[in-house]
C-alpha cells in the first residue's frame, strides 16, 4: 500500500495522524527501539527515522546534538537502513527516512532507492535537495514505489507552492514557521491559513511539524491538517525522563 492509501485508510478511523522522529543511533539503537515501541503502543502511524548527518541544516539545537552524538558514537548509513528494516517488519506504523540530499548522492540514487525499499521504508524527506534538482531521484522513486516528501513553508509564495504542489506525491510537510526545528509554534489563525494556502496546491495528505508539543496543539490541527508531526517535543522528554516519561507524554498526546 502507498503512502498517500494508507494515510487515507487510517484517517477513516482518526481525524488526525500523527507521525513521531526518532534520531538513529541516538542515544544508542536500543533505545531508539524502546523509544518505537512506546509510539506503537500509542498508536502513532509513521514514524520518520533520521539518519545522523554532521550538517543537519534544517534542525534545531536539540536535534544538531543529537545527529552529533550519533555520529561520534560511530553510527553509519548500513546500521540506520538495518535497523529500518527491523522496526518495519516489527511495528504497524509506516516509515519514513529523513535526513540530508548527500547520503543519497554518495550512495548514488538508484541504490539510494532500492536500499530504502528493501528496508520497507515508503519514503524519505530531504529537506535541502530543491525540487528543481530532484527529477532524477523523483523518476526513480516512483519507480520503486517510494514517495518523495515535500516541504511547503510560510515564505513560498503561491507561485512556488504551485510548483512544489505538482511535484508532491504521497504527503506533504507543511512547515508550521520559519526557521529549524525546536522552537514553540503558536498553533492559531496564521498555521491554519497556511495549511489552507497549501491545500490549494496539492491533493495529497498534509502533514504539519515544527513545534507541535502538546494535545492542544493537534486540537487546533484536526479539521485542517491531515496528519500532525512531533519531533522536538519527545526528544526533550526522552532526554528528562526517559521511557517512563516518553510513555506518558504519547499517552496523553493521543487521548
Amino acid at each position: 500500500m502507498g503512502l498517500q492509501a494508507y494515510i487515507e485508510q487510517r484517517k477513516q478511523d482518526k481525524d488526525l495522524l500523527v507521525m513521531a522522529h526518532v534520531v538513529c543511533g541516538y542515544p544508542s539503537f536500543e533505545a531508539n527501539m524502546q523509544a518505537l515501541e512506546i509510539m506503537a503502543d500509542a498508536g502513532v502511524d509513521l514514524v520518520e527515522l533520521q539518519f545522523p548527518f554532521s550538517e543537519p541544516s534544517a534542525d534545531g539545537p536539540l536535534f544538531v546534538k543529537a545527529n552529533e552524538q550519533s555520529l561520534k558514537s560511530g553510527t553509519t548509513v548500513d546500521q540506520c537502513f538495518k535497523f529500518m528494516k527491523q522496526a518495519s517488519e516489527r511495528f504497524p506504523f509506516k516509515i519514513l527516512m529523513m535526513g540530508y540530499y548527500n547520503t543519497a548522492f554518495i550512495m548514488g540514487e538508484d541504490v539510494f532507492v532500492k536500499r530504502l525499499k528493501d528496508a520497507g521504508g515508503v519514503g524519505y524527506i530531504l529537506p535541502d535537495l530543491p525540487v528543481e534538482e530532484s527529477a532524477n531521484l523523483h523518476r526513480l522513486s516512483e519507480e520503486a514505489g517510494i514517495e518523495p516528501i515535500i516541504l511547503m513553508t510560510p515564505t513560498s509564495s503561491d507561485k512556488r507552492l504551485a510548483q512544489l504542489g505538482a511535484s508532491s506525491r504521497g504527503m506533504v510537510y507543511v512547515v508550521a514557521r520559519r526557521g529549524v526545528t525546536g522552537s514553540k509554534t503558536n498553533m492559531g489563525d496564521d498555521v491554519i491559513a497556511l495549511i489552507k494556502r497549501c491545500r490549494q496546491h496539492t491533493t495529497v495528505p498534509l502533514g504539519v511539524g515544527f513545534g507541535i508539543s502538546s494535545k492542544a496543539d493537534l486540537d487546533v490541527l484536526r479539521g485542517s491538517a491531515d496528519l500532525a508531526i512531533v519531533g522536538t517535543a519527545a526528544l526533550k522528554i526522552w532526554e528528562a525522563s526517559g521511557a517512563s516519561g516518553l510513555k506518558i507524554f504519547f499517552k496523553d498526546l493521543m487521548a
